[in-house]
């Protein structure tokens, strides 16, 4: 079992360029090469009008399913947005968006309080709202690779901390659910003042994901939506480019992304 447990760490690589690769994995979600090699219908068809067709076989009229499908995509945007930022302030971009694994003290706050891994989940929930842009198939690879990804980066991280924080963070993990969100807060605050400023600039990206899906969607033109998700996204690289470079604007011990 402990063997099997090691095999699941990602790597320094996978953490150093956990961006890139999961870039890599959206893009392959949108690309899926298999479609056409396999004769698979046309990757024009979007996983967006497949939903809406399957609850379409439950009963539910085709103008419903549309606004079922894109209501629930814009609350995982939404309910992303809210945690990236939310923990990034409470975490630090510097710490955040490191190249390298930080572990300083075991300190709580925000999202921190109620589940260990905010931002690993924030990032799921953007990629599955994006998804239904993705032809069926696709989006399925690439929402199954990323939460396999994702769950190598955070079986990684956690062993880090606890080997470099013991005790502290082992009662952490303990009190604190790993991505289920408790009802409540599990542990104490520190009583850190949270860094909104960065942080809404560090996380562009998902909130302009959110306001995308929530001004466009309804029009129903998933073209329009990824070319403002594509411009989204070189924002966010610029604004990243002018945030601070040190490992943190303070202490903690809570998992980056």
């Amino acid at each position: 079992m402990q063997g099997a447990s090691e095999s699941m760490k990602a790597s320094a690589f996978e953490f150093r360029f956990r961006l890139w690769l999961s870039c890599t994995i959206v893009l392959l979600g949108f690309w899926a090469p298999w479609v056409e090699f396999l004769h698979w219908g046309s990757r024009a068809n979007r996983a967006w009008g497949w939903l809406v067709f399957q609850l379409g076989g439950t009963g539910i009229s085709s103008t419903t399913g549309f606004e079922l499908v894109t209501s629930l995509a814009i609350a995982a945007a939404a309910l992303a947005a809210v945690l990236r930022v939310w923990g990034t302030a409470c975490l630090g971009t510097g710490t955040v968006f490191n190249a390298e694994m930080k572990a300083r003290q075991a300190l709580a706050d925000g999202p921190y309080r109620y589940m260990r891994n905010p931002l690993y989940l924030g990032s799921f929930l953007t990629i599955a709202a994006l998804s239904i842009l993705m032809p069926p198939s696709g989006a399925a690879v690439s929402l199954v690779l990323l939460a396999i990804f994702l769950l190598r980066l955070i079986l990684s991280e956690e062993a880090f901390l606890a080997l470099k924080l013991g005790e502290p963070y082992a009662a952490y993990c303990k009190a604190v659910p790993r991505l289920i969100p408790g009802l409540r807060p599990r542990v104490a605050a520190s009583g850190k003042p949270a860094n909104w400023t960065l942080a809404l600039v560090g996380e562009i990206f998902p909130l302009a994901v959110t306001v995308s899906f929530a001004v466009l969607s309804w029009r129903y033109d998933p073209e329009l939506l990824i070319r403002a998700v594509l411009v989204s996204f070189g924002i966010s690289l610029v604004a990243r480019a002018f945030l601070p470079s040190g490992p943190g604007e303070r202490p903690s011990a809570q998992p980056s992304a």
